[in-house]
């Protein structure tokens, strides 16, 4: 009950549900009785600022037997402008008893924790933050933990965790689709680093697996603080 897109929604799924109560309690009935694993949850605050309905959703929830909430603190009209409210996080969490899992605009260790401290959730949930930098799970569990704050990767780092993500993806899609969902994760890995608009031309337009690994290499070895360390021979 997150999705914000127009074409989830049209179809009265995603944060649409959010405007229609009784059909979130069939379904969270439905599926609560269907299984014998914990059922959880993922909202928006509300359909619009008008009409914020979280509190109210997430206590439907819990009766029914939801054993967990993550929440993200936008409504689907704010789609993802403008500030995450936790401040309605925060209201969320306290009327209920499960755990609640704050979601929104959490891009660093240090708004980690002002993301904690803000709603008093009890974990938290990241996604367009990791898209390329899926080294923030480490930097913000360091920090959480022991209080550290972890370098940057290296560039070289970067590349070959590019590189085994993109292995993942052949494996786990096959090569056709694999190629092309990793396009997009290509692009993200990329994003704020020049190189050669050619390169990174060549890159996106690779039709097999084995091309795309290559090319992804040499996109990141072009750039100018690439470090001169070894590959897994495997790439």
């Amino acid at each position: 009950m997150g999705c914000p897109a127009k074409k989830v929604c049209n179809k009265a799924a995603g944060s649409a549900l959010m405007r229609d109560e009784p059909l979130v309690r069939e379904i969270l009935e439905a599926v609560v009785k269907a299984v014998t694993v914990p059922v959880t949850l993922k909202m928006r605050t509300g359909w619009d600022p008008d009409h914020r309905n979280g509190v109210r959703v997430a206590k439907m929830a819990e009766a029914i037997g939801v054993q967990a909430l993550a929440v993200h603190g936008r409504t689907r009209a704010c789609m993802y402008r403008g500030n995450a409210e936790y401040e309605t996080i925060r209201a969320i969490k306290e009327s209920v008893q499960i755990p609640i899992f704050a979601n929104g605009d959490i891009d660093s260790a240090h708004k980690a924790k002002y993301v904690l401290e803000q709603t008093g959730a009890d974990g938290l949930m990241i996604g367009r933050s990791a898209q390329g930098r899926p080294w923030i799970f480490r930097e913000v569990a360091a920090f959480l933990y022991n209080g550290s704050t972890l370098p940057e990767p290296s560039t070289a780092e970067v590349r070959d965790i590019m590189l085994a993500h993109l292995r993942d993806l052949h494996a786990f899609y096959g090569e056709q689709a694999g190629v092309r969902v990793a396009r997009k994760h290509i692009d993200w890995y990329a994003k704020s680093r020049a190189s050669s608009p050619a390169l990174r031309h060549a890159v996106m337009h690779a039709e097999d697996a084995q091309t795309q690994l290559e090319r992804a290499r040499e996109y990141f070895d072009a750039l100018d603080d690439v470090s001169t360390g070894s590959l897994d021979s495997a790439a």
